[in-house]
């Protein structure tokens, strides 16, 4: 098959929209399972701070690129031959809210207060996060468990698409 520029869109543009949206997700998403290497036990203070403004970094892929996953898949669930009324769908759409649910209502409030409680600790930096800085951290990765168990249902209804 040859490349002739808009004729091989306009014939594959729904693969295409399929690889926005493959793409797109498993970048997206990737960050939620990368948090549990940023934010683990016995971090020094400095390594916890560096590791709090990585995490406040990566924050841009879920939010951009996991919106365009959202967006590539309901364009193609409506413009696709997919239809609403596949099990498969709904429940994906479910288990993304929830993972927003998650993200944003609790993971980010608790990630929030470590990184506070971290910039006030005026601590030397090799010194060891105190304990109610890695109790903070075990609350984040705990909630970030959650949502990494959530991420992976959504990939296997994605993968399986099972129905009813």
């Amino acid at each position: 098959m040859s490349f002739t520029g808009y004729a091989y869109l306009e014939e594959n543009w729904l693969g295409l929209l399929v690889a926005v949206h493959v793409i797109s997700a498993i970048v997206g998403i990737g960050p939620t399972y990368f948090g549990h290497v940023l934010l683990r036990k016995g971090q020094t203070l400095g390594q916890l701070r560096d590791s709090l403004k990585l995490s406040a970094k990566l924050e841009m892929f879920p939010k951009t690129l996991g919106s365009l996953a959202v967006l590539s898949g309901l364009l193609l669930v409506w413009l696709g031959d997919y239809g609403w009324d596949q099990l498969w769908i709904i429940a994906a759409i479910v288990d993304y809210v929830l993972i927003q649910i998650v993200v944003i209502a609790f993971m980010a409030r608790a990630a929030a207060d470590v990184a506070a409680k971290a910039q006030v600790d005026t601590g030397p930096a090799d010194k060891q996060a105190s304990p109610a800085l890695q109790a903070g951290v075990a609350k984040v990765n705990a909630i970030n468990y959650v949502a990494t168990v959530l991420g992976i249902v959504l990939f296997l209804l994605m993968f399986f698409k099972p129905t009813l």
